[in-house]
């Protein structure tokens, strides 16, 4: 089935590559509902919102070329990889193959030539130390394999579309959070032990970040599906207004009504950005795009979506 799109053109065939994955599977639910014809692959195939899902090892180069050569896409998504800061003699060839090497395995993979827009998902990590506000023209400064292969993949992007002008965009995006994110990460453990009314350890929480909800950051992808202004190009995403961790841990205790941190009983990462918020100014002029949904309201979704799983009203 081909329908008319909200955002652009006639819907095509679509792939979202890490669609079990937090943003992944808030993408392709998106896409279903703007009536794509959509495919959702990782590592162990699952996603609740659909029933074209596939297990694939994407570091398996003769794997990829099997299956992109029976499957071709309009569009694809990358929103592979996961979050991990060890460093290079822990498991840095893991992290580095399963971020950069899969970007390498599926261009030697597909037709460029037919391919409308891929869109790969960075991360604020990219630029190290650098100062805030961080933007785009800024030299990346990679503190770990993870930063470095989400630096590595941003310049292989702009590297084909200037010699081969392939219709390639990177969001580094910036914190993002909302319903089904991994309990594992900084949103949820804070909901989650407030929830229960435990006390938590914290750092002091001076550290100075942007969060940005779920929603926003999916609809950015969208509006890049078929402007043509952002081949090529970084672009920052976020919500634009920074905030302190302690301000953010203090809000949702508020809002649930229970929680107590112990500020203070973590350390800080060794070389942690203390200022890390973008300049969004380049998203906002290509896209005509900024973040809809506050703080406040993002944090009341996902607080509500904690609650359910907790069987609290």
């Amino acid at each position: 089935m081909i329908c008319l799109g909200r955002y652009g053109e006639m819907s095509r065939r679509v792939l979202v590559v890490g669609g079990s994955g937090f943003i992944g599977r808030h993408v392709v639910k998106k896409f279903i509902e703007e009536g794509y014809e959509v495919q959702s692959i990782s590592l162990n195939g699952k996603n609740n919102y659909i029933d074209v899902n596939q297990s694939l090892d994407f570091t398996n180069r003769e794997d990829v070329k099997l299956f992109f050569k029976n499957n071709f896409y309009d569009y694809i998504v990358n929103c592979s990889g996961y979050i991990d800061h060890s460093v290079f003699s822990d498991s840095g060839f893991d992290i580095i193959n399963s971020h950069f090497i899969v970007l390498l395995n599926i261009f030697s993979s597909i037709n460029i030539n037919k391919l409308k827009k891929f869109i790969n998902i960075g991360s604020s990590d990219e630029y190290g130390n650098a100062p805030a506000p961080q933007k785009e023209i800024f030299r990346e400064s990679p503190f770990s394999p993870y930063s470095f292969s989400k630096t590595a993949s941003s310049h292989f992007l702009q590297m084909l579309y200037l010699t081969e002008k392939v219709p390639t965009v990177s969001l580094r995006v910036f914190l993002t959070y909302g319903p089904t994110q991994d309990d594992k990460r900084f949103i949820p453990q804070v909901i989650n032990g407030a929830i229960v009314g435990k006390k938590f350890k914290t750092s002091f929480g001076d550290q100075i970040r942007d969060f940005c909800f779920i929603d926003d950051v999916v609809n950015a992808i969208f509006l890049c599906l078929n402007n043509d202004k952002v081949n090529g190009q970084v672009l920052n995403i976020g919500s634009g207004i920074p905030i302190k961790i302690k301000d953010v841990i203090n809000q949702v205790c508020n809002l649930i009504g229970s929680g107590t941190p112990i500020f203070g009983a973590i350390p800080y990462r060794t070389g942690e950005n203390m200022a890390l918020y973008p300049d969004i100014n380049k998203a906002k002029k290509l896209l005509k795009w900024k973040s809809k949904i506050s703080l406040r309201e993002g944090m009341i979704k996902t607080i509500n979506y904690y609650k359910d799983l907790h069987g609290k009203k």
